[in-house]
């Protein structure tokens, strides 16, 4: 059963992927510069996939939160 069109996610296909096919091996061993000229491209060696984590959200909210208290402290400080 497939799933209808509504429910899918736009960016489905942005997301990273577990197996290559065998033009994206290709691919990644020409920039490592691992494929000599004139290979097969059968009997492909295996190749790492790297998965692109997204941090940047995270470590400017936690910059926001370690802000927020050091502001509270310091009017404290003032009052008394």
């Amino acid at each position: 059963m497939s799933i209808d069109k509504s429910l899918r996610r736009k960016n489905s296909l942005q997301r990273s992927r577990n197996v290559l096919n065998r033009g994206e091996r290709i691919k990644v061993l020409q920039d490592e510069e691992r494929w000599p000229e004139g290979r097969s491209p059968y009997g492909l060696p295996k190749v790492r996939v790297l998965k692109i984590a997204k941090k940047a959200k995270k470590a400017a909210k936690e910059e926001t939160a370690e802000a927020a208290p050091e502001e509270g402290g310091e009017k404290k400080a003032e009052k008394k």
